[in-house]
């Protein structure tokens, strides 16, 4: 039985120093959903992933990751007649990175109510879905509470990872409805700091509340009780991947039992792990490297 689906968009990362100068880049695929498979399957869990992939090299890179890391991508679709969504990331000073993002009329974009499986995300422990696909194209914001729904109905428990992009929304207001809908319908509900007043009418409702504050750590607010841990000390080389990192190690100890304290640490440790390297998925450690 899968423990996790997800669904979501993976996109093409040509990532330098300088684009207009430098004659090397490095060439990537990432994804918070990604990500976060990557993380839970290195850790023993079953997890499946769901999007629309293209029919270029981006698009088969994509697979053989996620199949070379052990993710279940049965349900995956491929596009034959749209392209891979494609960012482009300039580090420009210390570790600050200017990013330009080309997704409009990518393959991932076009995941729709359609490619859900039912039968697939019912028999599923968790759902778990981010804030960035639902803003990708209507037919992907359908997709969504189309998934959240076969969920609900079934008692398959419900994890939303808010992750707003303000590129993806025509306003701050359209993504303040759009997210706390969604929020709403969550049973664990992941948000950075500065994402609470989005989802602010959604707070009181939800049974399990996650709060990243960067290097400030995280908290875990759990049927009303409050749970605290400091961030890992560690040199940030890359931090792309820290919150698909830290969902996977979280819910990781979820599935496991622990108690919401050890989540929190699990979800830090992950993080950790993510952000020394480069890359959003390649540290990510094995069940073999978490410390006791």
């Amino acid at each position: 039985m899968t423990e996790v689906f997800t669904l979501g968009e993976a996109l093409g990362v040509v990532s330098a120093d300088r684009i207009r100068h430098d004659t090397t880049a490095r060439l990537d695929v990432e994804g918070p959903e990604l990500t976060m498979a990557v993380g839970l399957a290195r850790l023993g869990h079953r997890v499946a992933w769901l999007g629309r992939v293209s029919i270029d090299e981006l698009g088969a890179r994509t697979l053989s990751v996620l199949r070379g890391e052990g993710v279940d991508v049965t349900h995956a679709r491929v596009d034959e007649t749209a392209p891979t969504g494609v960012v482009i990331r300039q580090r420009r000073i210390g570790r600050l990175s200017h990013e330009v993002y080309y997704q409009s009329g990518s393959a991932g974009a076009r995941l729709s109510t359609g490619d859900v499986p039912a039968e697939a995300v019912q028999s599923a422990r968790i759902l778990h879905i981010t804030g960035i696909t639902l803003a990708l194209s209507g037919y992907a914001w359908s997709a969504v509470h189309h998934a959240v729904k076969l969920a609900r109905d079934a008692g398959v428990l419900v994890s939303v990872d808010v992750n707003h992009r303000p590129h993806l929304w025509e306003s701050v207001d359209e993504a303040r409805q759009a997210l706390a809908e969604l929020a709403s319908s969550a049973d664990i509900l992941f948000a950075n700091q500065d994402e609470l007043p989005l989802v602010e009418p959604a707070l009181a409702g939800v049974p399990e509340l996650i709060v990243t504050r960067g290097a400030k750590g995280a908290s875990a607010t759990v049927d009303g009780l409050r749970y605290d841990t400091q961030a890992a000390p560690v040199t940030a080389v890359d931090a792309t991947g820290v919150g698909g990192a830290f969902v996977a190690g979280y819910l990781s100890a979820l599935l496991d039992d622990l108690h919401p304290a050890d989540r929190l640490k699990r979800g830090i440790s992950l993080a950790a792990y993510a952000v020394a390297g480069h890359g959003s998925w390649q540290g990510l450690p094995t069940r073999g490297e978490l410390p006791p």
